[in-house]
């Protein structure tokens, strides 16, 4: 079973961003055994078990001062999507489910994809406060965003999908808005998929059962059959399904195709094991080699932790939808284009030059943070990454005064999901690449990525009950607390990242955008 990823409060933390700003150098290519000549391998004293050294530790070797941030790739949006049915509903979602890498990934990002596969990388962002030449204290405070992009596939050059769905059918799915829009949105994808496509159900309450074995998509009535038979019963056995899902993948198993289960919950489980480790451990002996694992997250009583901690430690992400609308677009268009993979553990590893750089902080990502020695420990789990996917990471860097030039390197490493070797690309980003004024000059793009990171502190930061962590957000009540490395950062409450997202609406024209400007506008008032 892999090492797992272990959630723990890193100094520098990171954020989904997107933009088109100034770029650096053309990003640079090697694999394995070029980027190790290109650099030594590191070391360095972890702060504890399967936890990386604090953010002041630096490189050993070739580049003995350079500052690191080294964490695993994350596609997930569930927890955007579970935050924006409760401020529909009235009420604020809990901040220990508020992620801000899941709300800058529910965005369009618009970066140039890789010619091949891999990865293609971007770095822009702007000054958020400060000019150039000021003191430390209140000085020159950019935002960095990189951006990671994978290759897209269309619907005809998709591999063939073999795919597992565990369907929970106790009784809390008999809620509207849980069982009925699963069952909606596997009729839409049935009706989607190609010949060569294959589907499997299981279904799980108290206890586990096959309801259909792999069936080829040619056989479309009895699939529509199979799911028409769901029904919410009684207790929940996630253990159960999960097990006999995985023994049904692997007996299923296709090489040279997409072997995926799909998990649909509400993530409340309540008989067997109940959390997430345990399952694993039980699943991880009937899982076949290459079964990667997605959670469609579904109710308005969710059990976000142990649907993240599936997704994390199953090799797949997370999604949570709310609407017939969206589950049926999730199921008929963005899982047919991306059951495939395009990158196995993908990790970043972002190095700060300290002649140039007085502190940072990564927005986000608080349970990806990795060990800087296991980025080229292969062992070590990273994220999976699949077609037309793009991640983001997001920086406040405190610049020195004066500071110009060299200001980073961003390299990223990933297994290929057929032959498992791994490779890197990576670029170099400059002072000069960050614009002069992040609201004034910097990308729509670019903009919406940081109102939704900033939006998600505001939820997860600004509750009067809860004690704030981030200095870009205004909490909602008390004394204003300052947390990590960028003293000097801006405070942005609810009325100015409103202003910002209601011009960026219109700007855009992007339905997603002036959905964000609704919730905002929710958020204020609740």
């Amino acid at each position: 079973m892999r090492i797992r990823r272990t959630a723990f409060a890193v100094t520098a933390l990171s954020v989904t961003l997107v933009a088109t700003g100034c770029t650096g150098e053309e990003g640079r290519s090697t694999n394995d055994e070029a980027g190790k000549a290109a650099r030594a391998p590191q070391a360095g004293a972890p702060a504890g078990p399967n936890r990386r050294p604090p953010e002041e530790a630096r490189l050993p070797g070739e580049a003995p001062s350079r500052y690191l941030s080294t964490f695993a790739l994350d596609v997930d949006t569930a927890s955007y999507g579970f935050a924006r049915r409760a401020l529909t509903e009235g009420r604020r979602p809990d901040p220990s489910t508020v992620r801000p890498e899941e709300f800058v990934n529910q965005f369009r990002q618009d970066y140039a994809e890789p010619s091949g596969d891999g990865f293609s990388v971007a770095a822009d962002g702007g000054r958020l406060t400060g000019s150039p030449g000021e003191g430390a204290a209140d000085g020159d405070i950019r935002l960095l965003r990189v951006g990671l992009q994978t290759r897209s596939a269309s619907a005809g050059t998709r591999r063939d999908a073999n795919l597992t769905f565990v369907i929970d059918t106790s009784g809390s799915m008999a809620e509207p808005g849980r069982l009925d829009l699963v069952k909606d949105a596997l009729h839409t994808l049935v009706d989607q998929l190609r010949p060569s496509d294959s589907v499997a159900i299981v279904a799980y309450e108290d206890r586990a059962r096959l309801v259909r074995e792999m069936t080829p998509a040619t056989r479309k009535p009895e699939l529509h059959r199979a799911i028409d038979s769901l029904s919410a019963g009684a207790s929940t056995n996630l253990e159960a399904g999960m097990v006999l899902g995985y023994q049904v993948a692997r007996r299923g198993f296709r090489e040279g195709v997409t072997n995926r289960v799909i998990l649909t919950s509400d993530g409340l489980a309540n008989t067997g094991a109940t959390v997430a480790a345990p399952i694993l451990r039980r699943v991880s002996d009937e899982a076949a080699k290459g079964v990667s694992l997605l959670c469609v997250g579904v109710g308005s009583d969710y059990g976000d932790k142990l649907m993240e901690q599936l997704a994390d430690n199953g090799d797949g992400r997370a999604v949570y939808v709310s609407e017939r609308a969206k589950a049926r677009d999730l199921f008929s268009r963005e899982l047919p284009a991306t059951v495939e993979l395009r990158a196995r553990d993908a990790k970043a590893q972002v190095g700060f030059d300290p002649q140039r750089v007085e502190s940072y902080r990564l927005i986000g990502f608080d349970d990806r943070g990795l060990r800087s020695e296991d980025f080229r420990n292969d062992a070590a789990d990273g994220g999976e990454i699949g077609p037309g996917h793009a991640v983001t990471a997001l920086f406040a860097v405190r610049l020195k005064p004066d500071a110009e030039g060299h200001l980073a390197d961003i390299t990223v490493r990933w297994a290929d999901p057929d032959t498992r070797k791994a490779q890197e690309t990576g670029r170099t980003v400059t002072v000069e690449d960050l614009a002069p004024g992040l609201w004034s000059d910097g990308s729509p793009r670019l903009r919406v990525s940081a109102v939704a990171a900033l939006f998600a502190e505001h939820l997860r930061d600004g509750d009067p009950g809860h004690a704030p962590q981030s200095p870009y957000v205004t909490p909602s009540a008390g004394p204003f607390v300052t947390r990590g490395l960028v003293p000097g950062e801006p405070r942005i409450g609810l009325d100015e990242l409103s202003g910002h997202v209601t011009e960026l609406a219109s700007a855009t024209e992007d339905r997603d955008v002036a959905e964000l400007r609704d919730l905002i506008s929710r958020a204020r008032g609740v």
